[in-house]
């Protein structure tokens, strides 16, 4: 039996609640060094209802001319998140990091109480007998294709994924064909 997420998670991991300030969020980002943070609402627990991004900051709202102080986490935060919980392999965790190209999973039970995270920075410790540098790697590979600006990008745009429903059951990653690699 591999590893289980419960043995390498990171306990009672930072986040916010949906009603605070983009600038906050923020600053405890650069605070505690990380990319992203979970969003919850406290209804009796931390039911966690979206993940806050440095991009989700930078695209909705310093490029959107948004007041980053009125703004709420709750209004920009990423909803389509990639989730595990503590019985899930890690094996399988990594499998669903390096496709979805996230560094950060947060771990919930139930009804989608937030319990933990998995982080990148965790695996080094627990994957000796996986090569941590090709796992990095994986999560960290760019997208493929053209980055093309400019002109008319609206069929081309993906669907914004704060539209999309968050369903705290579904730990499954939403997967998109992958295109073979043109070199």
């Amino acid at each position: 039996m591999g590893t289980k997420i419960v043995d390498v998670m990171t306990r009672h991991p930072r986040a916010v609640e949906a009603n605070t300030s983009v600038r906050e969020a923020a600053r405890l980002m650069e605070g505690d060094d990380v990319g992203s943070l979970p969003v919850v609402e406290m209804d009796g627990t931390a039911r966690l209802i979206g993940v806050l991004t440095d991009r989700d900051i930078a695209l909705r709202v310093v490029a959107a001319g948004r007041d980053p102080e009125k703004t709420s986490v709750s209004e920009v935060a990423s909803r389509d998140v990639v989730t595990v919980t503590p019985d899930d392999d890690l094996d399988d965790a990594l499998t669903r990091m390096a496709r979805a190209q996230v560094r950060r999973l947060p771990v919930i039970v139930g009804d989608g109480e937030l319990v933990g995270m998995l982080s990148q920075a965790d695996l080094p410790r627990v994957t000796k007998e996986k090569n941590v540098g090709e796992i990095v790697g994986a999560i960290s590979r760019p997208p493929r294709g053209p980055r093309v600006s400019g002109g008319d990008l609206a069929e081309t745009e993906p669907a914004d994924p704060s539209t999309q429903p968050f369903r705290p059951s579904d730990t499954k990653p939403r997967l998109e064909e992958e295109s073979p690699e043109h070199h």
